[in-house]
């Protein structure tokens, strides 16, 4: 593919990833109530979120997306209900014992968090929006090959591993530095609003 057409895509991403949504609030709201552990796995889930949404903005399926929406709309509430949940963990977290106690209980599996990030990116309006209506004005989608497919796939892989490491680096600093427990109970609750807020903005868009 082009290197140029890349290279306006990347930027397109970009700027689009590093805008706040749903789903950089999720991954800030995590990190900041559980740290580092499964950001890996969610922010992974959210970047393959992204790839199938380019897959369909490609293979011409946006139509389809729109006028048959009843699997996108599950996937929607699904990751509003995710979120939802998250909200409801953080919020509740103990942090009466400092740092420690805003680590899992129990260990996340990764599976489960990687789906939950893909949940989240494939209800999530601000990607629909992307792909669905402005990558055509950005991309002649008709001349995409699969190996174009591949190649901005490698892309989106390698953008969003920039924005969405930076947002989790930001947020674990962020984090660090409230030790106390009452710093950590009000970060637990102020995460959870926030995941919260994530997951009323995906269930209602």
């Amino acid at each position: 593919m082009d290197i140029s057409a890349l290279l306006v895509f990347a930027a397109a991403l970009f700027v689009a990833a590093a805008i706040p949504g749903p789903g950089i609030a999720a991954i800030v709201a995590r990190v900041l109530a559980r740290g580092r552990e499964g950001a890996f796995a969610f922010c992974l889930g959210i970047a393959i979120g992204d790839v199938i949404w380019l897959g369909f903005a490609v293979a011409g399926l946006a139509v389809l997306a729109k006028t048959f929406g009843t699997v996108f709309l599950v996937l929607k509430y699904a990751g509003a209900l995710y979120l939802a949940y998250l909200a409801w963990k953080m919020w509740t977290a103990p942090a009466d014992s400092g740092l420690a106690a805003l680590g899992p209980v129990r260990k996340e599996s990764p599976f489960a968090l990687t789906m939950g990030g893909l949940a989240v990116t494939m209800g999530n309006p601000k990607v629909m929006v992307f792909y669905l209506a402005l990558l055509p004005n950005i991309i002649a989608l008709e001349t995409v090959t699969v190996l174009g497919y591949a190649e901005l796939s490698l892309v989106t892989f390698a953008v969003l591993a920039v924005v969405l490491g930076a947002y989790c680096l930001l947020a674990e600093r962020a984090r660090k530095m409230l030790a106390s427990p009452r710093a950590l109970r009000v970060l637990n609750r102020v995460a959870g609003s926030v995941m919260a807020g994530a997951a009323v903005a995906v269930a209602t868009r």
